[in-house]
């Protein structure tokens, strides 16, 4: 197994995890200050924060959740590739160009927020998931195009 597009993998859980400490860093902070008392709360859902919380403190939760979301495709096909011994040479460029651009995407988003930037990210980032995908489609498609053993009658019903 190409375990090489596995460390990409990794580093964007780990980004996660770093975003989500910076929102409860911002946000729990920004709730006290508003008033809101978590043991009072019941069924709100985060984006009822929206009407209440600064956008600075806000945009770190819209970023952890974006980070739940299309990145869900870039592990499956990164695993996918993985295990189709595929993982290396310009699908490891790829991946690692997603994480990089994600990881951009999200200090754009979490800081000055500019969305004409963020989208440009999103795009470029886009991009390179796509062609990560028609990577691991090929590696799919040459696979099922490789003869396997051929099997005779004998071997295939040993007596």
């Amino acid at each position: 197994m190409q375990r090489e597009i596995l460390a990409p993998v990794v580093a964007l859980v780990a980004w996660t995890l770093v975003m989500l400490g910076w929102m409860m860093a911002m946000r729990m902070p920004a709730m006290r200050a508003a008033g809101i008392d978590m043991g009072k709360l019941t069924g709100s859902k985060g984006s009822d924060a929206d009407k209440v919380l600064p956008p600075q403190a806000q945009w770190k939760a819209h970023n952890y959740n974006h980070l739940h979301e299309q990145p869900t495709l870039f592990y499956a096909i990164s695993i996918t590739l993985a295990v189709l011994d595929k993982g290396h040479g310009i699908a490891l460029w790829l991946a690692w160009a997603y994480v990089i651009l994600r990881i951009a995407h999200s200090l754009v988003q979490a800081t000055f927020n500019k969305v004409s930037t963020r989208f440009a990210l999103f795009v470029l980032s886009t991009a390179a998931l796509a062609a990560l995908t028609v990577c691991a489609g090929l590696a799919l498609a040459m696979d099922a195009a490789t003869p396997g053993p051929i099997v005779t009658t004998a071997a295939a019903y040993p007596h």
